[in-house]
């Protein structure tokens, strides 16, 4: 009797198949059938018609729905290749090859990261290979006419959209403070339109973001996101043409279809200003704007207070504020602003009864005696008691100077000023005016 040997059949090696898809817009999405899912449903099918060859789906989807594929920052691709590099993954499935991507370099890049891990591609509706260089000179030649298509559509789409900023028409993007968008067209929002108005003519009467800041943030008034102000937006608000009902593509405006917020008077005065350097704007506030207490006045968070004035209706209001305010953490502030005729009015009249205490007019007498030895106490003290009577005849500009001689930091609170005095100061001041007639040593 003759043995036969009866040959086995090969065992068929499972490759693990990841269906990949994209979409480059998030339009239709929302519907229950889509893109994504009629291009998952191509692969599987092709997945099922290799099932004799071993083929199996993964049951994780990746799919990346409102993405271009220009780039490789997508969260799907990216648990893709994470999947690929942890071996989980034999053969990546799309329904094209552009739909992994459309860019010749990065799709390269994933072509080796498949590669070094053994991985084949297959598009269902474009069939090769990526393991044989037959495969590859076909995905390259396929991919390069991805690439000038994606190309092509972004020129005309930048022609589209420059052609149409040139009529005046809307584009989309963020929509600016004052107006909202209906049928896309930019419509006036009385609200913000008021709140652009304020800026533009309170930075016209002042001169100064950093001076206006606290007057907006006075006013309750607020950016399109609901933020105080910041130099960083009031300046961004200046110089948007948009206001203007302008259309601006690439650096040239035409007239645009939406109507305008401000006069192109205003315009101009606000860009007068601004083509000053900052340091001329400040030079010449501080020069029309006088404050008693600029650089001596401090909040109870030891923070300086600067001051900063306003015009309504002609008449000025002059403010000190904290630099918490001005620097954006107003929170933090104990005292946020303060009126300037109430905080300079309060300090000299600390000033002018501190002048009068004994212990001040004796610290004064033996600061003077270093210069001037012969200086008895009863000249101090007749020297300080006639700048009393003659503060109120001073000229303004004449006040701040005895001021910044006599006071060296004054620090106010909610239950009134704290004043340092600068015996070396009131020393000097009483010397002169011991040796000289009054208004000579003021002038001095």
């Amino acid at each position: 009797m003759t043995r036969r040997d009866t040959a086995m059949p090969a065992k068929i090696r499972k490759l693990r198949c990841a269906v990949y898809t994209r979409k480059s817009t998030d339009e239709g999405l929302e519907k229950e059938f889509n893109s994504l899912d009629a291009q998952r449903a191509a692969c599987e099918a092709f997945i099922s018609s290799q099932r004799s060859e071993g083929w199996v789906l993964v049951h994780d989807r990746y799919d990346d729905g409102g993405v271009s594929g220009g780039t490789l920052d997508r969260p799907a691709l990216k648990r893709l290749l994470a999947d690929i590099e942890a071996g989980l993954i034999d053969v990546i499935v799309c329904y094209k090859i552009d739909r992994l991507s459309r860019s010749l370099m990065d799709f390269a890049k994933l072509v080796q990261t498949f590669d070094d891990n053994e991985v084949t591609f297959v598009a269902v509706t474009q069939s090769f290979n990526t393991t044989t260089s037959m495969g590859r000179l076909t995905l390259n030649i396929l991919l390069s006419f991805a690439q000038y298509e994606r190309e092509i559509i972004g020129e005309r789409v930048r022609d589209k959209i420059a052609a149409s900023r040139a009529r005046g028409m809307w584009m989309g993007g963020p929509v600016p403070l004052g107006y909202r968008v209906e049928n896309r067209k930019l419509v006036v929002d009385e609200a913000g339109a008021a709140t652009v108005r304020r800026v533009f003519e309170g930075f016209a009467e002042i001169g100064s973001a950093t001076r206006l800041l606290p007057v907006l943030r006075a006013e309750g008034l607020v950016t399109k996101t609901g933020r105080p102000f910041d130099k960083g937006a009031v300046y961004k608000l200046l110089v948007n043409r948009t206001f203007l009902g302008e259309a601006v593509h690439k650096g040239t405006s035409y007239p645009g279809e939406h109507a305008a917020i401000i006069s192109r008077e205003l315009w101009d005065r606000v860009h007068a200003i601004m083509v000053e350097s900052p340091r001329a704007r400040a030079a010449k506030n501080r020069a029309t704007a006088p404050a008693l207490l600029r650089g001596l006045l401090f909040g109870p968070d030891g923070r300086a207070m600067s001051p900063t004035h306003t015009r309504k209706k002609g008449r000025l209001y002059r403010y000190y504020v904290s630099q918490a305010v001005l620097q954006g953490g107003a929170d933090d502030a104990p005292l946020r602003r303060l009126p300037a005729g109430e905080i300079e009015g309060l300090v000299l009249a600390q000033v002018r009864a501190l002048l009068r205490q004994p212990e001040v007019i004796v610290g004064t007498w033996r600061a003077a005696r270093e210069e001037a030895p012969d200086l008895t106490e009863a000249e101090v003290r007749d020297a300080l008691e006639r700048l009393d009577p003659l503060w109120d005849e001073l000229f303004p500009g004449e006040q701040e100077r005895i001021v910044r001689l006599l006071v060296e930091r004054v620090m106010v609170t909610e239950a009134g000023a704290e004043i340092r005095l600068n015996l070396e100061g009131l020393a000097g001041l009483a010397r002169d005016m011991a040796a000289k007639p009054p208004r000579e040593a003021i002038a001095a």
